[in-house]
This record gives C-alpha cells, structure tokens and sequence, in this order.
C-alpha cells in the first residue's frame, strides 16, 4: 500500500510539472513578443507576394498573368516552414533570444528596404520586367539603364536577398539567417550569369558596357 501511495505521488509530481513546463510554453508562444514578431512576418509575406501579383497584372495584364507571379516554390514553403519551426523551438526554450528588439526592428527595416528596392525595380523596368526568364528576345523587351538600374543591374534579384534575409533577422532566428542567405545567394549566383548570357545575345556590347560600370546588386555576384 504505502508503495502505491509513493508511485502514485510520483506521478502526480511528474504531471504537476509537466503541467507547469507546458502552460509555460503555451505562454511564450501567445506572448507579446511571439505574436508581434509573427505578425510582422505573416504581414510580410502576404504584402510581398500580393503586391507582386497585382503589379505584374497591372503591368503586363491579368490574363498574361499566373499564379507563378505570386513566387510561391515548393522549395520556398519548406524555407519558410523550417523558419517558423527554428522560431517555435526557440521561443519556447530559449525566449530571451527572441527579446533582442533592436535585432527584430533591424530586421524589419532591412525588409521594408527590401520592398522598397524590388518595387522600385519592378515599376521602373515596367514591361521589360518578368517573373520568368525570357530565353527570346521580344520587340519590348528593351534595356533598362535609368533609375535604380543605374546602381545595380538586378535590383530586383537584390531586393528579395534583403528581404529574405531580413525576415529572418526580424524573427531573431540565427540559423534560418544564416540559411536563407546562403540558399538564396546560390540561387541568384547561378541565375545571374544565365541571364546575363542571354543579355549579352539581346543587347550586345550594349550591354556589356553597362555591366562593367554597373554592379550586380547581389554580393560577390560579378
């Protein structure tokens, strides 16, 4: 009997506690932190890929216009998935991570800046600016020099590295950072010199005077 009475307090000890580690989690994950955090990123993500498919509509015409417009890969969900599992196990087990507010408000500005660069690339490049590679040369398929083109010849390309970067920096997920910098700068380091193959076929030394003056806007991408 009394062995009973000591495996049952046993038990009721184990549940108090795994009562207690649990309410606790639950309590990071709805905190003040947690839920503007996610805000932000949830609002990030749904003005990014909005604001790409109502551009492209605007410019080139909603029945020109798919889904591949909105820039959702399979490859993109499951980064985006792994960001949010680093964000869930941290906020739970290491929560004063997550308390660094001038690293997430750095982060949210490098994403508005981010925006900022690919929208500005999109509305000055009009027409001449899609989602997909154009392997032929079109009559308004025109080289774009002016405006943000003037800086760097793929402010488009850069202002998705700042803003894929920056939404993990605004969540404080040190490995998603780290991750999505280097899984996106290998995408456009291989999408850049193709492009700029068939660039050089369309424009000639056109543009290959313009690439000598002009940086990429992608680091260590010539």
């Amino acid at each position: 009997m009394s062995l009973l009475k000591h495996l049952w307090g046993d038990l009721e000890i184990q549940l108090k506690v795994s009562m207690f580690y649990n309410s606790a989690s639950l309590s990071e994950i709805f905190s003040y932190t947690a839920c503007r955090q996610l805000s932000q990123m949830f609002l990030a993500i749904i003005f990014f890929h909005s604001s790409e498919y109502v551009l492209a509509a605007a410019i080139h015409g909603r029945s020109s216009v798919t889904l591949k417009s909105l820039l959702i890969s399979k490859n993109y969900i499951l980064a985006m998935f792994f960001s949010f599992v680093e964000y869930l196990i941290e906020i739970i087990f290491f929560p004063g991570l997550k308390e660094h507010w001038w690293v997430s408000n750095l982060g949210l500005a490098v994403v508005i800046i981010g925006e900022i660069v690919r929208k500005t690339a999109i509305i000055t490049a009009g027409q001449a600016f899609t989602h997909i590679i154009k392997i032929y040369h079109e009559e308004r398929h025109e080289l774009i020099t002016h405006g943000i083109y003037g800086l760097v010849r793929h402010p488009g390309y850069c202002g998705f590295f700042i803003w894929s970067v920056g939404t993990q920096i605004m969540l404080c997920n040190p490995i998603s950072t780290i991750a999505f910098a280097i899984v996106v700068w290998r995408f456009f380091a291989q999408r850049i010199p193709y492009e700029e193959y068939l660039l050089r076929q369309f424009f000639g030394s056109q543009y290959a005077e313009y690439a000598q003056r002009v940086p990429s806007g992608v680091p260590f991408v010539n």
